[in-house]
């Protein structure tokens, strides 16, 4: 079951945007994925996964939610969750430069609205990467490989996404946290 995806016309052009070309591979990728998983539960799944990642908002709930419950550790919680704040937000500025259209490959079933026709990168991939590696260091758990691949998985269910776009996602998540880290650590000296 497709779901419409019409959004208002993105009016963020820059002058210049950079090209990430969408190879063959990645649209059979996509379609191989979707034939494979795109089952019911699955969709419904990926669907609820989808709006809890949207702008960010489940991984910064629970941040504030951890701020509160560890009021020891309150300052961690807050910088962990403005790690989040701005991985997301890279995210959508380098979604803006790149200005990636979304699939939309007769391969493809768009399976859930998006608020934008930008691909690359996936902010949801990008901020549940931040939270997992922020989020895990408080709670000494390693969260990346428990949280990472269900989302960026859940986005190529739905047809929303190429595969580099989850990829590049992590790896700007990722690195947003790693800075995020440094510059606590500064701090706190």
């Amino acid at each position: 079951m497709a779901v419409s995806t019409t959004s208002a016309p993105d009016r963020t052009a820059v002058a210049h945007p950079v090209e990430v070309p969408v190879a063959p591979a990645e649209v059979r990728a996509l379609g191989a994925v979707q034939r494979r998983l795109g089952r019911p539960p699955v969709v419904a799944t990926a669907r609820a996964m989808s709006l809890f990642g949207e702008h960010a908002a489940g991984w910064l709930a629970l941040g504030v939610v951890g701020a509160l419950a560890d009021r020891r550790r309150r300052r961690d919680w807050l910088t962990a969750t403005a790690g989040v704040a701005a991985a997301h937000g890279a995210s959508i500025a380098v979604k803006r430069v790149v200005r990636r259209p979304r699939p939309t490959h007769p391969r493809v079933q768009v399976l859930v609205g998006t608020p934008s026709r930008l691909s690359f990168p996936s902010a949801h991939a990008t901020s549940t990467t931040a939270a997992a590696v922020l989020f895990g260091r408080l709670l000494g758990r390693s969260l990346t490989p428990v949280l990472v691949p269900p989302m960026a998985l859940s986005r190529l269910v739905l047809g929303v996404h190429y595969p580099t776009d989850v990829a590049a996602g992590a790896l700007l998540g990722a690195s947003v946290a790693a800075v995020t880290r440094r510059v606590s650590e500064r701090s706190s000296r």
